[in-house]
């Protein structure tokens, strides 16, 4: 099974297009956690196990685990993941972009220590950062196209001077994800929720790649807009909320809170697919 295919199959079972980002921060862990780095795979794996029917997919961000000494902690949850929700995709929030020996050893890391079904990348170096990824048959790799940051402009954003009506950098990385640099079926791109017009031109450059959609929730993303701009039957959305269901609720009812916060998000993404 390619990982698309593990998208399509999760958001057919979940009916849901959206990804939990498992972002911990021990300063707002619920009550007699709070401040404790170590209960740091406790936290999450609350979260898993109170979520894992509704999610098309969980992205750690492994800068979390990594500032406080906790990547075992890290392997300990993809590990649980695989255990509590086997159909649901771990995407591994790294953000890599370097070459050679370095992106291979790198890769080994994402889907052999880590176990990730698919990693992010920064696409920056060109396709030398990307091929020792795919190498690796049945994982996945999300470039970095058109972030939701006020910076991404400053790059991302600039127009290239060329004989096809000067596209814009993302617009470029788009091509390339789609064409020649997708050896294997196994590249996707990452597109902020808070650019739905953006995501529209790149879901028009990249018909069929799967989009990671990061913004919805507490960095302002529509989640309507962004399903209208990006979802289509044949190539899946991603649609990423961190803090908004991590942080639903500071009290002993975190889970539960981060469960409900989660289905609404769920059932307002598939609201919007039914409408297209």
């Amino acid at each position: 099974m390619t990982f698309t295919e593990m998208l399509r199959a999760a958001e057919a079972q979940s009916r849901s297009m959206l990804c939990v980002g498992l972002d911990p921060e021990p300063a707002k862990f619920p009550g007699t956690w709070r401040g404790d780095a170590n209960k740091m795979f406790d936290f999450c794996a609350a979260i898993v196990d109170a979520t894992a029917d509704l999610v098309i997919a969980y992205k750690p961000q492994i800068a979390y685990f990594a500032a406080h000494r906790a990547e075992p902690q890290l392997e300990r949850l993809i590990a649980h993941i695989r255990r509590a929700a086997p159909q649901v995709p771990v995407i591994l929030d790294a953000k890599r972009g370097d070459i050679g020996s370095t992106a291979e050893q790198y890769a080994l890391e994402a889907f052999e220590r880590y176990g990730a079904d698919a990693v992010t990348l920064s696409p920056f170096m060109g396709f030398d950062s990307v091929q020792p990824y795919l190498k690796h048959h049945g994982k996945g790799a999300f470039l970095l196209c058109r972030t939701s940051n006020p910076g991404g402009d400053d790059l991302q954003a600039q127009r290239l001077t060329s004989v096809d009506g000067e596209p814009r950098v993302y617009e470029h990385i788009a091509r390339l994800a789609q064409g020649p640099w997708n050896l294997n079926g196994q590249l996707g791109l990452v597109v902020g929720a808070t650019y739905p017009a953006e995501i529209e031109r790149v879901r028009a450059v990249a018909p069929t790649l799967p989009l990671l959609i990061p913004g919805v929730g507490a960095q302002g993303g529509d989640a309507v807009a962004t399903v209208k701009a990006g979802w289509r039957p044949d190539a899946p959305i991603v649609v990423n909320s961190s803090r908004a269901i991590l942080y639903a609720s500071s009290g002993d009812d975190f889970a539960a809170a981060a469960r409900r916060e989660a289905q609404t998000t769920r059932d307002v993404l598939h609201g919007a697919k039914s409408g297209l």
